[in-house]
């Protein structure tokens, strides 16, 4: 029997093609990726942000410049549009002028649905939001079947790849608090598994009002930071940037009766965990939920914050703390 060579192809024919990213290393175009957490992390919340960044441009929470302004498509299964999506999106600062959704009222809209690639390819859009992902499955779909979900993925993963539209999922979790984070969502391994990119929203253990997003996969590039975030009750959502949440021994304990130098301690630390940051944006971002600059600067000479100017922009440096020397 002939072998038919259109079978295959070689693998020196296939032309090299770079990853283009919405957001490095967390992010890519043209594929999946999936956002979880435990109900009420601030999962939505901070997707809304992410969204709003890409609709007017500028810095995204870890200090990186957006490249290029998008279209986004915004498709909440759980919240209303009117009074609960739009004052978010405006809260967040967005232009939606360039936010969208499908009208789903009379067709509830699946993985699956032609409508998704149709909206996709009409509005230019360069991010595609689903939230959660489980309200999207079509009713006929087993969860918990590899097969099946893997095949519903894959068509999702092809109209996200023709289209350079990156497509992040956002799942709940389950309520077991054993075993590896990556497998707490809820329905198939499958999931998780065809993303490319697999993102976890958690709270400080601490402070129930600080979140932290990290990477649990990365099949594109070496993983990076967790990214901090505050949802302040009263003040909101404010951006605490990249931080290394393994380097936090010696936090300051934070609740919600602490004091404002308390949480000013707190959050210096997160902030400078990672990167020296200019003391301007530290200023304004701690302005935004409530904490003013005459206490931050009092907390800076407190815990021995360095201040040093580098190409007409003061940076804050937070020292490592020295060993101690046991006595013999």
């Amino acid at each position: 029997m002939m072998e038919n060579k259109e079978d295959y192809k070689i693998y020196s024919t296939v032309e090299k093609q770079e990853v283009e990213w919405l957001w490095y290393p967390y992010i890519p175009y043209g594929k999946l990726t999936l956002l979880q957490g435990d109900p009420g992390d601030g999962k939505s919340t901070f997707m809304i942000n992410i969204a709003s960044a890409l609709t007017r441009g500028g810095l995204l929470p870890d200090g990186k410049k957006l490249e290029q302004i998008g279209n986004v498509i915004y498709q909440g299964a759980e919240d209303n549009v009117g009074d609960t999506i739009k004052p978010r999106l405006e809260e967040a600062g967005a232009d939606c002028d360039r936010i969208a959704f499908i009208d789903d009222a009379d067709m509830g809209l699946t993985f699956i649905d032609d409508r998704l690639e149709k909206t996709i390819r009409s509005f230019q859009a360069k991010l595609l939001v689903l939230d959660p992902l489980q309200a999207f499955m079509p009713s006929n779909a087993d969860m918990q079947n590899a097969s099946h979900v893997r095949s519903i993925m894959r068509k999702l993963g092809k109209v996200a790849e023709k289209h350079k539209c990156a497509v992040v999922m956002i799942g709940h979790m389950t309520k077991s608090s054993g075993g590896k984070r990556l497998y707490r969502g809820l329905g198939s391994i499958d999931i998780a598994a065809i993303c490319r990119s697999v993102l976890m929203i958690s709270r400080d253990e601490k402070d129930p009002e600080i979140r932290y997003m990290y990477q649990v996969k990365s099949n594109l590039a070496p993983e990076s930071n967790a990214v901090g975030f505050v949802m302040n009750p009263d003040k909101g959502f404010q951006w605490i940037g990249k931080c290394n949440i393994d380097k936090r021994a010696e936090a300051v304990v934070c609740s919600k009766k602490a004091t404002k130098k308390e949480k000013a301690s707190e959050y210096l630390r997160i902030m400078l965990s990672v990167e020296d940051v200019p003391s301007a944006e530290i200023i304004r971002r701690m302005d935004r939920i409530g904490i003013k600059e005459r206490t931050i600067r009092t907390v800076q000479k407190e815990i021995g914050i360095e201040a040093y100017r580098k190409q007409g922009t003061w940076y804050w440096h937070m020292p490592e703390p020295e060993e101690e020397v046991d006595e013999e």
